[in-house]
């Protein structure tokens, strides 16, 4: 079997839907460059660093979030257990501990393999993925890293739902 990637020409720069979209929300972005955008998205707990890629060699746009929160060297063992269960319940992306810096980010991508064009409504659902899985899972790492609490402890607190109204 032979797998390969696509020659066919593409219309547009898939950024340039990111690009739109922030746009069109009053996020502010830099890009970068022709392939990179960075955006910051205000969330509920903190703000997100969101980064996106175009990565034509493998027809992907990938989309990184991070949020302000550097995990010290002592609890990296702990994050990285909470990291565990956190993607054992997401079913699209997963969360990684960027190990050089210390940051705990939310990873995925969108393939868009054959000269397929990405559509403002892709970039948009990507987008709120991304910072819908760092606004469930915030205060978690937070619980680990600044309350000391341990994985399973912190786990616990997040995935708690309320039903029903008082």
């Amino acid at each position: 079997m032979e797998l390969g990637f696509s020659d066919a020409e593409r219309a547009a720069n898939p950024v340039d839907a990111m690009e739109r979209l922030a746009s069109s929300n009053d996020w502010i972005f830099d890009r970068s460059a022709e392939d990179e955008i960075t955006i910051n998205v205000g969330g509920t707990w903190t703000d997100y660093h969101v980064s996106i890629t175009w990565m034509e060699d493998i027809e992907a746009l990938h989309i990184a979030c991070a949020f302000d929160l550097k995990v010290p060297q002592p609890k990296r063992e702990e994050v990285l257990r909470l990291i565990n269960m956190v993607n054992e319940q997401i079913w699209v992306g997963h969360f990684d501990l960027w190990s050089g810096e210390g940051l705990v980010l939310y990873r995925n991508a969108l393939l868009l393999s054959g000269g397929s064009e990405a559509t403002e409504s892709q970039c948009g659902a990507l987008l709120s993925t991304a910072t819908e899985a760092c606004e469930r899972y915030f205060q978690a790492f937070q619980f680990v890293v600044w309350a000391g609490k341990s994985a399973r402890e912190a786990f616990n607190a997040v995935i708690f739902a309320t039903a029903g109204r008082a």
